[in-house]
């Protein structure tokens, strides 16, 4: 049973096992290759050009060069700062900014489980059925209900 309660969602997320924490280093596909894969999100691996989409770096495509999965954090090329002493470091962005462009298909294994992927999201899809129209019963006319107002009996006089 999954749980909705956010200190536990929040252990899970720094606790978690490695496999589950590469499952939430993922990000949404871009509109071509969402249609070509029909997948809407993949976990994120080094080699992959993304985008940032949110930002002082929105704009910027580059290839994912390192991928922390303790601090949840995506490394990517081209996109550096440089420290005091003069060096220049690789910004650490989290993924939920980021969108995957090209994808890297070198893996097998990842070529197989975007297919697999493809197969059981068009399997979940039920196909929709034609809406057939009801027909509505004639109704039969109602009888007029009758205003019965109460007539008010006024004392009788008696001298």
């Amino acid at each position: 049973m999954k749980t909705t309660q956010p200190r536990k969602q929040r252990k899970m997320l720094y606790q978690g096992p490695a496999h589950l924490r590469h499952k939430t280093l993922s990000a949404p596909l871009s509109p071509s290759l969402k249609a070509s894969h029909k997948v809407n999100s993949v976990p994120i691996r080094s080699g992959d050009t993304v985008r940032v989409m949110r930002g002082d770096r929105k704009g910027t495509e580059g290839k994912v060069t390192r991928i922390d999965q303790k601090k949840y954090r995506i490394f990517i090329e081209g996109i550096t700062r440089e420290k005091v002493d003069g060096t220049t470091t690789l910004i650490p962005i989290h993924p939920s900014k980021l969108m995957i462009t090209s994808l890297n298909l070198d893996d097998k294994w990842r070529r197989k489980s975007l297919k697999v992927e493809a197969v059981a999201e068009e399997a979940e899809k039920p196909e929709a059925p034609k809406k057939e129209r009801k027909r509505k019963k004639p109704q039969k006319p109602r009888a007029k209900k009758k205003k019965v107002k109460a007539e008010k009996t006024e004392g009788t006089e008696s001298g």
